[in-house]
């Protein structure tokens, strides 16, 4: 080994150091574009809506005022309305979409015919625009001209109002929602259920078991991630839900559809900046503390199995 060698290694080693260093620093700048878009639109606002939860704002003024707007959000009779409502309506679209996601997406990784254009048919509803969707099933429920109805009477049954009996109103939205979102739960499962090992049914066929004791035993306990994906992702929406209850009842017949998003909605239409400001923070904690530790148990459990 010459002189120069040894005299060169060092180089090398300072020079492979240093590019070690670059190549683990390099990518961290990728993360830079995107969280100071993250801060700036969400991070910010959110602490800003808590500061102004605790005021009575304008434009042009702000006034602290503390926990009155909390008082008075929940002082509204309306408020348990819209709280009733939202839970309710959360968790009937959450389970419609488990459990019809899961249907569609065994009977779509079968044998079946025309499989990729059912899926497509089931899939489309997720493209469609909200606002479009309740407008056209506003049109299509109405009690008198409605298409529904009218084909309920020829074959001599009285429709009801599906939209204007307070009775029915938040469930027929809710049919409509998951009409409109199962589609992409439908998706989410048919991957988790391509992605299970064939080898698993082959060993339950030559066992004898049955397709029912197959799908119980072997894809409903694989499919528990995308299972937790689906309640997740369902109950955060069906919690959130605004723009299909607007478009279709804006919260009508009186408050019979109104959810907490409505109410906040409809506080803020009327100037009351600062309440409605307050309800945002509410729905925000109660989102928060219902799905993160539902979440969190859920994971527990599938890592338990």
């Amino acid at each position: 080994m010459t002189t120069e060698t040894l005299i060169a290694r060092p180089g090398r080693k300072g020079r492979v150091s240093t590019r070690s260093r670059l190549n683990f620093a390099y990518p961290g700048w990728f993360y830079a574009p995107a969280a100071v878009i993250y801060g700036i639109l969400f991070l910010v606002p959110t602490f800003a809506s808590f500061y102004f939860a605790f005021t009575r704002w304008t434009l042009a003024t702000t006034e602290f005022v503390g926990f009155e707007n909390f008082v008075t959000f929940f002082t509204q009779p309306r408020l348990s309305t819209g709280l009733t409502n939202t839970v309710i309506y959360a968790v009937i679209t959450s389970f419609a979409k488990v459990a019809l996601g899961l249907a569609f997406a065994v009977v779509l990784t079968s044998g079946i015919f025309a499989r990729g254009y059912l899926r497509a048919v089931v899939f489309f509803p997720v493209l469609v625009s909200t606002i479009g969707v309740g407008i056209t099933f506003k049109v299509l429920l109405d009690p008198f001209d409605g298409v529904v109805n009218r084909g309920l009477a020829a074959v001599g049954i009285a429709g009801p109002g599906w939209l204007t009996d307070p009775s029915l109103a938040l469930y027929s939205i809710a049919l409509v929602d998951v009409w409109k979102g199962v589609g992409l739960a439908t998706l989410i499962f048919i991957a988790g259920i391509v992605a299970i090992p064939s080898d698993y049914y082959e060993a339950a066929r030559v066992d004898g078991s049955s397709a029912w004791t197959s799908f119980w035993n072997i894809t409903v306990p694989l499919v528990r991630p995308a299972t937790v994906t689906v309640v997740i992702l369902s109950l955060i929406g069906g919690l959130r839900t605004f723009d299909l209850i607007w478009a279709m009842t804006g919260g009508g017949p009186g408050f019979a559809s109104d959810t907490i998003a409505s109410v906040i909605y409809k506080q803020y239409a009327a100037g009351f900046y600062g309440l409605s400001t307050a309800g945002n923070v509410i729905l925000f904690l109660i989102v928060t503390g219902i799905v993160l530790p539902l979440f969190l148990f859920l994971n527990r459990k599938s890592k338990e199995l």
